[in-house]
């Protein structure tokens, strides 16, 4: 029959007895007659645990040295799921990433696919075996290990369906599919049977965990069929597919949150051509994502520059953005690690009128529960985003109602190439004189 990936995450294999109904499940499916390749996470917490360890040796880990570490929870998981599927009867063989040709270019700790080579995994199928892969990691051309970054065991699975030209990729994980918003935070959140690789992949930007944006990316540039599921029962999840008739219907797809929020604000930058590029260049060749970015015109031809990174590349971020700014006559830099965002996503959310006024009435509703104010609105076509001080704390957003932003509220100038920004009432920085959409 059908050629498929299956890929299951670390609370799918947390445990011996989880392991063995994980076997169970892709049994099924072989002897179904599916041709089976399996993506495997390392069990349950292993790789913060991991991270710990490191930490208590040293403060701040070698990233190679540390993706050395981190590629072994995978081979314990890979291991012990072919010789679960083995003691079934099911012949069975687990590969690490070097093993299955999965190349990378060399940035530790968020490394890219380069190739796959599928050599190996054509002679481990035709062979009638079940391929048990390690997700989350490859190998440089000069041999060194790499990891590629939270939630990378998706980029694997992902990729190698693409390669391989498999039928479906199956994402097992601890929910049922993609929600409106996160059913552990909203109750009330519906599960959407399918959903657009374009909002798919604005939703998993954004906050979404349930899948990494990355493997959105590749699922879409290869045409790769992802069937989100949950790996407890049998039922029907989501399908990420090219086009989704649901989301012609929806106003709104979905609400996400994001607890990994760090605000980054320099004064006084001088105003002029290639300073944003000099400071962003560097932090993208380090591989830190810069996600909202406001840059506000002053007076005496200085601008300040906020922007928003990841609370986990705060310390890693500060460390080039106070180098960077000293140089540039400034040393005036200021974060918050304290933040959280918000967004709303829908392709036709920017088409309907009045939906600021309720998008800010719901702001404020929420903000009477739990004190703040809102800090940062993007513009963008598809999310629109809140960052509201407080709201990465457990206990953080639950319920934000929908709606454009409201144009001309704040603003801040539009960097090249930067999707612009609204601000509202960012502490340390004046509004600046208007705001350009992407």
């Amino acid at each position: 029959m059908g050629l498929l990936v299956q890929k299951f995450g670390g609370t799918s294999v947390a445990t011996p007895e989880r392991i063995r109904h994980v076997a169970r499940r892709i049994a099924d499916r072989y002897h179904g007659g599916h041709r089976v390749i399996v993506v495997v996470s390392a069990m349950g917490h292993t790789t913060d645990q991991l991270i710990e360890l490191a930490r208590q040796v040293t403060a701040q880990p070698p990233r190679r040295e540390l993706d050395m570490l981190l590629s072994t929870g995978e081979q314990v998981s890979i291991a012990l799921v072919a010789m679960a599927l083995q003691d079934m009867g099911v012949p069975a063989i687990s590969l690490t990433g070097s093993q299955v040709g999965i190349q990378t270019d060399g940035v530790f700790t968020r490394a890219r696919i380069r190739r796959i080579s599928t050599a190996r995994l054509h002679q481990e199928l035709d062979a009638g075996r079940v391929v048990v892969v390690a997700g989350f990691q490859g190998v440089t051309e000069s041999m060194d290990i790499t990891t590629l970054g939270r939630g990378g065991s998706d980029t694997t699975a992902v990729a190698l369906a693409a390669a391989i030209q498999a039928d479906e990729c199956e994402i097992y994980t601890d929910v049922d599919g993609v929600y409106t918003a996160d059913p552990r935070v909203v109750p009330s959140a519906r599960l959407l049977p399918v959903i657009s690789y374009g909002e798919m992949l604005e939703m998993a930007s954004l906050g979404a965990v349930v899948l990494q944006p990355r493997s959105v990316e590749l699922a879409a540039q290869y045409g790769v069929v992802i069937h989100v599921r949950s790996s407890f029962h049998d039922r029907e999840g989501t399908r990420v597919v090219a086009e989704a008739n649901l989301e012609k219907a929806m106003v709104v797809t979905g609400v996400t949150h994001d607890r990994n929020v760090a605000k980054i604000v320099i004064i006084d930058v001088p105003d002029r051509p290639g300073v944003a590029h000099r400071l962003f260049s560097e932090l993208a060749a380090l591989g830190i994502n810069v996600d909202m970015i406001v840059q506000t015109a002053k007076q005496q031809h200085t601008t300040d520059l906020l922007f928003t990174v990841a609370r986990t590349d705060l310390d890693q971020t500060l460390a080039i953005v106070r180098r960077v700014a000293s140089e540039l006559g400034t040393d005036d830099v200021r974060h918050d690690a304290t933040v959280g965002k918000v967004s709303i996503v829908g392709s036709r959310h920017g088409e309907q009128s009045g939906r600021g006024r309720q998008d800010v009435r719901g702001a404020g509703r929420r903000r009477h529960q739990h004190p703040g104010h809102l800090d940062l609105r993007d513009q963008g076509l598809l999310p629109h985003r809140r960052t509201a001080p407080g709201s990465g704390r457990p206990g953080g957003p639950r319920r934000l109602r929908s709606g454009r932003p409201r144009s001309g509220v704040g603003g801040g100038r539009s960097l090249a190439g930067l999707t612009a920004r609204e601000m509202v009432g960012a502490p340390g920085l004046e509004p600046g004189t208007s705001t350009t959409p992407r």
